[in-house]
């Protein structure tokens, strides 16, 4: 064997993989599909203003539309991030009709890790038991029991800032101190919690150091809120400041970048993957493990899944059960409120806070509550001012209005839903065999829709939003109740799903193939479900937790 461990992907799940796998003492192999970046090195615009650059920031429009039409739409893609997305000319994708998704991708060392929300919240079991309790999709085959010691030790390591509520729905972790509520907020809290007893706004749990971690090398975080450039302080969880240089240290991983996996070989006799083949610069390689991980983001994992079809597997690695690829989910979001919050125009911030609030999930619980959906919803949001950027939508001239404008302008509270998304088969990727990418591969397909669950979701979301502002003291100025297209939330998950029966499942309880034991797929697409909150700890914590279990086993001699 070349290796022990194959790691495929270098973004949250994979970077965890290495160090996990290294430090248990394997030698392993990295593969990363986009180029190198590094650490402090490599951030190329992270100390930039706006006058040093070309478009003062905004970018090309006209080349945007050209080149990176979907990338474009994320709320991260600006001239200083544009680097750590992809091309979308180099890097299609197809729809079906009626399909509206927007797949956001970074392929790059780091992966999405460098440009993450680094929302963090553990998942209850309300969220696992969902599918179990309504019917949809199928049980997970794992309880909150079984990933909340691991959930202790990703915190612990990653370091995630929040304060301790006492939620059963959205249970308290190992946090590091919260960053502040600020005015507005924190009066939204009480407004909400005097009328509500049983809602509860708190600030946002996130990846991000309010304690520095020195030994990591990791300083806390300075409030730039311009984390997507890259942080050299390493103040934000990503793949390059933390859990990378603990492989490297172990002198154990070997890395591999502009390497796009081409598939994995599989040998029907003794049902494990044998290799997995990659192209560097157009030409094949072939490398050899007893393990191999799957961690390239949850729709390119299905795709070389899908793309190791052989003649023993002709619909597609690990497809006995022939729902690889289906059941894919995505939370429906949309801006439920804004209201304008009179009376704080004496109040203003300092710096740039990189987190909001979260307002955790209340219907659905203990009792069915929900109009029309049987899942939940929580939001995210927070109290914001406006800034001198208000003047580039006013007219004026002269000094008085730039002496307007040195002063923030009126405090807004906006409350953006999410929605569990129901797992449906028909919701699906499949091989777009008539077309290639850039790296020769066949395009993949996404079907997708969200249905009346989502919908009637959103639409009680927007009516309760705009209750607890008005509750609050706000005036409503503008809501939503439509889901934006598939995707928008970037929490595109399942394909390759979890499950207790291997004719209903990909894999099973320890995120390993039924069909292949020493095949782990640890990313988003072993989501048997969608829960309403960020799911990325999940991710890591399902990753830790399958390394373990297949460390064990090879030691044990089981693979």
């Amino acid at each position: 064997m070349d290796f022990d461990a194959i790691v495929v992907g270098s973004g949250i799940t994979g970077g965890w993989a290495a160090k996990e796998l290294t430090e248990a003492g394997l030698k392993v192999l990295m593969i990363e599909r986009g180029r190198t970046i590094r650490h402090q090195i490599d951030y190329d615009t992270e100390t930039k203003a706006p006058w040093d650059m070309p478009f003062r920031g905004r970018g090309d429009t006209e080349r945007y539309l050209r080149d990176y039409p979907v990338q474009m739409l994320n709320r991260q893609f600006n001239e200083f991030t544009e680097g750590h997305f992809v091309n979308d000319a180099e890097n299609p994708y197809t729809t079906a009709e009626g399909t509206d998704f927007t797949w956001f991708r970074s392929y790059q060392l780091g992966g999405r890790s460098l440009t993450w929300g680094r929302q963090s919240y553990r998942w209850s079991d309300y969220d696992f038991g969902a599918n179990l309790r309504d019917g949809h999709g199928t049980d997970w085959p794992i309880r909150y029991a079984d990933l909340a010691p691991w959930y202790d030790k990703v915190e612990d390591f990653i370091g995630v800032s929040g304060a301790h509520e006492g939620l059963a729905q959205l249970p308290d972790g190992h946090f590091q101190p919260p960053m502040a509520l600020n005015v507005v907020e924190q009066h939204v809290r009480e407004a909400i919690r005097a009328r509500w007893p049983e809602r509860c706004l708190t600030i946002g749990r996130t990846a991000n150091l309010t304690e520095a971690k020195p030994d990591e090398g990791r300083t806390a975080c300075q409030y730039r809120s311009i984390c997507a450039r890259g942080c050299s302080f390493g103040a934000y969880f990503s793949t390059q400041s933390s859990t990378l240089p603990a492989a490297q240290r172990t002198g154990r991983l070997t890395l591999v970048t502009d390497a796009a996996v081409s598939g994995l070989d599989f040998d029907p006799a003794t049902r494990r993957v044998t290799a997995v083949r990659y192209m560097v610069s157009g030409q094949q390689h072939r490398a050899t493990a007893r393990l191999v991980f799957l961690n390239a983001g949850a729709f390119n994992s299905v795709h070389i899944l899908l793309n190791s079809a052989s003649e023993a597997t002709p619909n597609g690695l690990a497809n006995s059960s022939g729902v690889l690829g289906t059941h894919i989910m995505d939370h429906a979001n949309t801006l439920s409120a804004v209201a304008l919050m009179p009376g704080f125009e004496g109040h203003t911030t300092f710096g740039n806070r990189p987190n909001g609030v979260i307002l955790a999930r209340y219907r659905n619980m203990d009792r069915m509550d929900g109009d029309g959906h049987t899942r939940g919803y929580s939001f995210q949001g927070g109290a914001l001012q406006g800034t001198w950027t208000a003047g580039k939508r006013e007219a004026g001239i002269g000094l008085d209005y730039k002496q307007k404008l040195r002063h923030p302008g009126a405090w807004r509270m906006v409350l953006v839903g999410f929605a569990d998304c129901v797992p449906r088969a028909r919701n699906r990727l499949t091989l777009d065999r008539s077309r290639n990418d850039a790296a020769g591969l066949p395009l993949l397909h996404v079907e997708f829709a969200f249905g009346r669950e989502e919908q009637a979701a959103l639409t009680q979301a927007k009516r309760d939003a705009d209750e607890m502002l008005t509750a609050a003291g706000g005036r409503v100025i503008m809501g939503f109740d439509q889901p934006g297209p598939g995707g928008t939330a970037i929490h595109e998950m399942g394909g390759a799903r979890m499950g207790h029966d291997p004719a209903t499942s990909v894999l099973n309880r320890w995120s390993q193939a039924h069909d292949a034991p020493n095949l782990f797929v640890t990313d988003g697409a072993q989501m048997s479900s969608s829960a309403c909150q960020n799911p990325s700890l999940t991710y890591m914590a399902l990753t830790a937790r399958a390394c373990a279990a297949a460390v064990g086993q090879l030691r044990e001699g089981r693979i």
